[in-house]
């Protein structure tokens, strides 16, 4: 896939890997150990609006995208071991 440009990439709410900005930031909170004090379950409904089961469902298909892998190889590996 060829890289779109920066100025396609803003209209569009993608990021340079290729996944939308909500993508990327599911991904940054699975990679920040969930440090919030109301627990990752009240974390995951206040951040993003999804219940907890509906949330493992999207990150599930999320690291089977190559982008996911290009965005954070390392923890997309670690989440596919798991």
């Amino acid at each position: 896939m060829a890289r779109m440009s920066n100025a396609l990439a803003h209209e569009t709410g993608l990021t340079e890997s290729g996944l939308t900005q909500f993508e990327a930031d599911m991904l940054e909170f699975e990679a920040s150990g969930h440090l919030a004090p109301e627990g990752k379950d009240a974390a995951i409904l206040q951040r993003f609006g999804l219940s907890v089961p509906r949330y493992y469902q999207e990150i599930n298909v999320l690291i089977d995208r190559p982008e996911a892998l290009a965005h954070a190889p390392l923890l997309v590996k670690r989440l596919r071991r798991q």
